[in-house]
């Protein structure tokens, strides 16, 4: 109705899933991350969550098209289901072959005998779970049992549980305990920030077709985020609405109060209209609401998004153009360092002088490891800490020191240089993979496991014990038994790692600072 006015090819809001609308917050790169990340561990259950219309289920259809060809996946999105009935839906997703109306001794047999054959051919088995906080305790108890099927080195089938936040909750009452601690990657799906928000209508806007002056501001991006709560399918739904009443009102943009009287309109009665003064019929004709189950996502997202129409810019060395911390300084391209010098610039954070040649190996006999891991800057926003991120441009990768970041602007370390630089331009070229250090007294083991005693292990049994507060310190020559697993696993949940009872790197590092080890940490964003 208001595409020809605005000029646009088509309405940016549309319920159509179109691939070319396809935008990836930060958040759901990470989500994303995590499902992937769950294939390939050999573990049993990865956990998705997120408010209503956050986009999980769009995470999870872009994770089904990017699965490996030696998976082979069942997808369930109706689970109000009797155990019968769930047994029985698995063997039709996996192509099971059962006699009708066997009952579940026949189904789990004939399910194991598929996993033993399947895993013999060298096929991993994934079945997921959409809506899963529909899942009765009971059918939640006989997807544990089915995950019991394992080899000496990894089960034989993996279930993703993908829900809303009463999900988490389920999962921590006693009974479903067993099923809790199975859980390997737990990510839960947050909103947009208001700086994301202004690039996902700014995208929207801009692949249908906006010339000129955008009909959504970018100044309204707060005014947005606020009445939306940084929910994607509430930002269509409003833009959509506020879209429809410029039109009526001959206005050439969507201004402030405009997108009001949207607010009250769409969100009438469920509490995110503005307070204040009385909800008045609007004068606008009545559109069925169009809705878009979350922000998809591809690798069309990483494409750089501009709040306002500009022309593209030229190519730049490795990837952008930043504003350095003194503001007096033009922008210019930035240059960036190799992963070796950017190495030694994050040991210097750490107060130690890292060698010039394999820094890395270097760094124990400092009391230092390095971590490499793969995320975005959610991910590295978790870990609070420096960390080294690869720039892409396409063509070349190069380097530099993530040493803060707030809202909307990251800080750069870069051969002794701070440089700030917008999030919105930074997810756009960060290519996934970091690395930062984490302190260790000499002789402590990467990683401890079930039976294993030492330093490291008494260590991790008195911080454990000091974050209790309940317990008392326990004495030298501790061993990670299992009531200790049981403790660390506990923590491990809490702090949203991977509750494996294992103690790696990455609860080291929360360990660490919990514990007020002398780390730095991530700052915010002040270019200082």
């Amino acid at each position: 109705m208001y595409t020809n006015y605005f000029h646009l090819k088509q309405a940016p809001f549309s319920i159509a899933p179109d691939p070319r609308y396809l935008f990836m917050s930060e958040r759901h790169r990470e989500a994303l991350a995590h499902l992937l990340y769950g294939v390939k561990s050999g573990g049993g259950f990865v956990l998705l969550t997120g408010e209503i219309g956050a986009g999980k289920t769009t995470v999870c259809r872009c994770f089904i098209e990017q699965v490996p060809d030696d998976c082979r996946l069942a997808y369930i999105f109706n689970p109000k289901l009797t155990v019968e009935e769930l047994l029985q839906t698995i063997c039709d997703e996996f192509r099971i072959q059962v006699a009708s109306a066997a009952g579940v001794k026949a189904y789990v047999d004939a399910i194991n005998a598929y996993l033993l054959d399947s895993h013999a051919q060298g096929h991993n088995n994934v079945l997921v779970i959409d809506e899963a906080q529909n899942l009765s305790a009971q059918v939640l108890e006989q997807l544990r049992l089915l995950t019991n099927l394992e080899t000496s080195e990894r089960k034989l089938l993996q279930i993703i549980l993908i829900g809303q936040p009463e999900l988490r909750t389920m999962l921590a009452r006693p009974e479903l305990e067993q099923l809790a601690q199975r859980v390997i990657a737990r990510y839960h799906l947050g909103p947009l920030s208001a700086a994301e928000t202004g690039a996902y209508v700014a995208h929207r806007l801009a692949v249908a077709g906006v010339q000129g002056a955008t009909p959504v501001p970018a100044a309204l991006a707060p005014l947005i985020h606020r009445l939306t709560a940084g929910v994607p399918r509430r930002i269509n739904l409003l833009c959509d609405r506020a879209l429809l009443g410029a039109y009526v009102e001959n206005s050439r943009d969507v201004t402030p109060a405009i997108l009001r009287r949207a607010a009250r309109e769409v969100f009438a009665g469920d509490g995110a209209a503005p307070a204040g003064g009385p909800r008045k019929p609007l004068r606008w004709p009545f559109v069925a609401g169009g809705v878009l189950a979350g922000a998809a996502i591809s690798a069309a997202a990483w494409q750089a998004v501009p709040h306002r129409p500009a022309p593209a810019p030229a190519p730049v060395p490795v990837a952008m153009k930043a504003q350095p911390a003194q503001a007096s300084v033009p922008a210019k391209p930035l240059a960036l360092s190799t992963q070796d010098d950017a190495l030694r610039e994050l040991g210097a954070l750490w107060g130690e002088q890292l060698p010039a040649a394999a820094p890395c190996d270097a760094a124990p006999r400092l009391g230092l490891r390095c971590y490499q891991g793969r995320g975005g800057l959610y991910e590295l926003r978790l870990l609070d800490r420096p960390a080294i991120i690869g720039l892409h441009d396409g063509a070349k990768v190069g380097y530099a020191v993530l040493t803060g970041i707030d809202d909307d602007t990251a800080t750069l370390a870069i051969n002794g240089q701070r440089h700030r630089v917008s999030l919105g331009l930074l997810a756009t070229r960060i290519d996934g993979e970091y690395t930062t250090l984490w302190k260790v007294a000499r002789g402590f083991r990467d990683q401890v496991g079930p039976g294993d005693s030492g330093p490291d292990v008494d260590w991790i049994a008195a911080r454990l014990a000091e974050l209790d507060g309940k317990r008392a310190a326990p004495p030298a020559g501790q061993v990670l038994d299992e009531p200790t697993r049981r403790l660390l696993r506990a923590f491990q949940v809490k702090q949203n790692l991977k509750a494996d009872g294992l103690a790696g790197p990455r609860t080291y590092m929360r360990l660490n600072q919990l514990a007020g080890v002398a780390e730095p940490r991530l700052l915010a964003a002040t270019g200082k």
